[in-house]
């Protein structure tokens, strides 16, 4: 929901290299997070712009108290960006220049599972995102985003197939579904897609970033800067909040989205949230409600790559446009999310975490009431770019990185 525009800005000028542990805790032993420990973030924002409500941006850091650590599965991927978690617990995986690799978790990689339509691979096209049909146990069909190169340009697509029998190629491929329109660029293709609890596919798709395509992320006749909701088949889901209108697409979700990378649902309230990248800062944590106008390039707590102001003049919040839940200034890059479900880290139970790119970390995100209270880095001492993060059969964390690595992060 919209909220009003105030002018203080919440305060974070406690410097702090990173947190302490402190914590308190019940009387059962369990932990108890407090938040008397500073924002995680020191540095210094791009803009001297005001959130809209206090606690939006840099909020009090927490610390995790249960002991916990990490190990790398393999090191071996090729530019890694989804991970599906299989029944047995393998972990499928796509690799941006177009193959599929199964991976076990002692770290056994597989050869190429091929079969998949070309990608282009250039900038940040690729094979991309990838989830599991809710059947896959008995029908083996996987669902998977990419950029398509056609004449004119690219796009986002999504095609479907099913895993062989003998795991080494994709068969029955077909494409069911392409954004609109095609464009002869190289990034922002959003690219993650999500079952939701009615069967219907989910995607997200990017702006293409050009001050050229930007506007479209506000046009209802395009699908570029958009959450879009579909049958498994490609069709629009028949109760979308556009649907039966003359004058917008039936498969779209909501709009005025960046470039989301991110989206998962919260495992007790159902809602959808999402991450998207902002320009230079205003970097975004939304929840997402159908039909809803999440305001880019309106309006943004961000500026220009090369230090220009966006829009003239620059505005933060404006009457019909949703605010972010929490934004990043300076940005984390937000990748792909998860909320983690298992029982083995009681104080993560519920929270979000977030693949950090240029940021070189994992955010892990506290949210209560529909706000961010908390916030902690991990794994910023690995240097890497997290594309990816999913929880898995054991209740651990795994990750991705555009260096190639596959991260277990589990109770120690």
């Amino acid at each position: 929901m919209n909220k009003l525009f105030y002018t203080a800005i919440f305060a974070s000028t406690i410097i702090a290299s990173s947190c302490t542990n402190d914590n308190n805790t019940k009387g059962d032993g369990t932990a108890q997070q407090t938040d008397t420990l500073p924002p995680v973030e020191t540095g210094k924002a791009n803009t001297n712009y005001k959130p809209a409500f206090e606690g939006q941006t840099r909020i009090n850091g927490v610390k995790t108290t249960t002991p916990y650590e990490s190990r790398v599965i393999t090191n071996k991927l090729k530019s890694p960006w989804g991970i599906a978690v299989l029944p047995d617990g393998r972990f499928l995986i796509t690799e941006k220049e177009g193959v599929f690799r199964l991976v076990t978790n002692d770290g056994t990689v597989s050869e190429a599972i091929t079969g998949l339509p070309k990608v282009d691979p250039n900038g940040q096209g690729g094979l991309l995102g990838i989830t599991l049909d809710p059947d896959y146990a008995s029908n083996k069909t996987i669902y998977w985003t990419y950029s398509e190169p056609v004449s004119g340009g690219n796009h986002t697509a999504v095609a479907k197939g099913r895993l062989a029998d003998d795991e080494k190629s994709v068969v029955d491929v077909r494409v069911i579904y392409r954004t609109t329109p095609t464009y002869d660029g190289k990034l922002h293709y959003g690219g993650r897609l999500i079952f939701d609890k009615t069967g219907h596919l989910i995607v997200t798709s990017g702006e293409r970033s050009d001050l050229a395509t930007r506007p479209l992320a506000q046009d209802l006749k395009s699908t570029l800067g958009k959450l879009i909701r579909i049958t498994k088949e490609g069709q629009p889901a028949a109760d979308n909040p556009f649907a039966g209108k003359a004058d917008a697409l039936p498969e779209i979700y909501s709009y005025g989205h960046r470039n989301p990378q991110g989206i998962a649902f919260h495992p007790e309230t159902g809602d959808l949230w999402e991450s998207e990248f902002g320009p230079r800062g205003g970097d975004e944590l939304n929840r997402v409600e159908a039909g809803k106008n999440y305001g880019w390039p309106t309006i943004t707590y961000g500026i220009e790559y090369g230090g220009a102001e966006i829009g003239n003049p620059p505005i933060q919040a404006q009457d019909g446009l949703e605010q972010p839940v929490y934004y990043w200034d300076p940005v984390l890059s937000p990748a792909g999310m998860t909320f983690y479900t298992a029982d083995a880290i009681p104080e993560w139970k519920n929270n979000l975490f977030i693949g950090g790119l240029s940021s070189t970390h994992i955010a892990r995100l506290v949210i209560k009431d529909n706000k961010v209270v908390g916030e902690e880095r991990l794994l910023a001492k690995e240097g890497e770019r997290f594309r990816d993060v999913v929880q898995g059969k054991n209740g651990e964390l795994l990750a991705v990185t555009d260096g190639g690595k596959l991260y277990s992060i589990g109770k120690k």
